[in-house]
């Protein structure tokens, strides 16, 4: 880690859960393709409560809400050191996506009611949640674009509509659907956030999702959901009317910190792989794959490319402590692009170096590949964040936005 972002607070807390990291959770990949995913489950749980003995439960959020209080640079160091473990750190420390964004959200936004019945529970680990913005029928790159509606009767909202990649709704207990309430309204001020438990009359859960033929379940899934005449509670909207993407863009910005984060910690996994291999696979007798140029530059450009992502996307991090999130958002939409990139190339080497051994599920390179060459789309594509930073700078040269 680089002094210059490390806190006393932080000082001696990252070592700490490095090391519970590589002793507690790095040894359960060894079974990882072939454990039964609910027997992982209950591992993690046991694992789960030594993380609440030592106090790092939760330890992205508010001391108000039992975290730790860390900022997001803070936090984000954290994350990193959790991705050593990529299948179950995250999970473990709960802090895994889609949770981890919809805590901070309901934290800042959520009514009294609505903390007590979603957020808590979802603070103790007791349930996991969804959140459902992208919809088949539309580009998710232009997310104004939008069919789900919730129309207000009374006391009521009835939802209808159609997503997919609904992360994470496979076991979840509740969603957060966007859905536009104001149909006349400007683009931006059209939809808004609502509660939907899973268990409300209409709700189906229609698929799993396969990715690269692989459905996932659990935190690990990506669903298809449709909403059909779904009532909820007016009281379930978080924060106000016709703002959900003004919400969105809140809690998009810290989300953003927290993948590129996992994308370096998971990018020092592959990286380590990497170098493991290079000097232990002999070419020829007596030459080992390090000693070949080709293999000592995909090393050297993989060490720098790790490590200037880090300061990027932690320069980022602090920046959104002290400004807010809407001000640094031409710096959000760069790590968001470059980080992604940066990550999938490291781990495409890393694949190479194993040769097929890289493709198969003898190391987790191929199965890491598979779940994350999503990072160039998720929470938008790279060409949306390149001409969003373009047009950011663009206009400080008094370009007008257009078309």
């Amino acid at each position: 880690m680089e002094p210059i972002f490390i806190t006393d607070r932080i000082k001696d807390l990252l070592p700490q859960i490095k090391e519970f990291v590589l002793t507690e959770l790095v040894p359960l990949e060894v079974d990882h393709t072939t454990r039964p995913f609910k027997e992982t489950e209950k591992i993690l749980t046991q694992k789960r409560a030594l993380v609440k003995a030592k106090g790092w439960w939760n330890c992205h959020l508010p001391a108000a809400e039992g975290g730790m209080g860390l900022t997001l640079c803070e936090f984000g160091q954290v994350s990193e050191i959790l991705s050593l473990a990529p299948y179950y750190g995250q999970y473990t420390f709960n802090a895994q996506a889609p949770d981890i964004g919809n805590t901070e959200l309901i934290s800042k936004f959520g009514s009294a009611t609505i903390k007590e019945k979603f957020l808590h529970p979802l603070l103790e680990g007791n349930i996991r949640s969804c959140f459902s913005m992208t919809e088949p029928e539309f580009a998710g790159s232009n997310p104004t674009r939008m069919a789900t509606t919730a129309v207000r009767e009374g006391d009521e909202y009835i939802i209808n509509g159609h997503k997919w990649f609904t992360t994470a709704a496979d076991g979840a207990s509740f969603a957060i659907v966007m859905a536009v309430t104001n149909p006349s309204g400007k683009p931006h001020e059209r939809a808004s956030m609502i509660i939907v438990p899973t268990d409300t009359p209409g709700y189906e859960l229609v698929r799993n999702i396969p990715v690269f033929g692989e459905p996932g379940e659990g935190w690990a899934s990506h669903a298809e959901i449709k909403y059909t005449n779904c009532r909820v509670p007016v009281g379930n909207l978080i924060g106000e009317e016709n703002q959900g993407f003004r919400l969105a863009q809140e809690r998009l910005g810290p989300g953003r910190i927290h993948h590129c984060m996992r994308w370096i910690g998971i990018a020092e996994k592959a990286f380590d792989l990497m170098c493991k291999r290079a000097v232990s696979r002999e070419m020829e007798e007596g030459v080992l794959l390090g000693q070949k140029q080709f293999i000592q530059g995909f090393i050297a450009e993989s060490r720098v490319a790790i490590d200037a992502c880090r300061l990027l996307v932690l320069r980022t991090a602090h920046n959104i402590d002290l400004y807010g999130a809407p001000a640094v958002r031409d710096q959000i939409s760069g790590i968001k692009f470059y980080v992604a990139n940066m990550f999938l190339q490291v781990l495409d080497r890393a694949i190479q170096v194993h040769g097929a051994m890289g493709i198969s599920d003898v190391t987790m390179l191929a199965n890491l590949y598979q779940h994350e060459r999503g990072a160039r789309i998720w929470d938008g594509a790279d060409e949306v964040h390149k001409q969003s930073l373009a047009l950011g700078i663009l206009k400080k040269y008094g370009m007008s936005k257009g078309k």
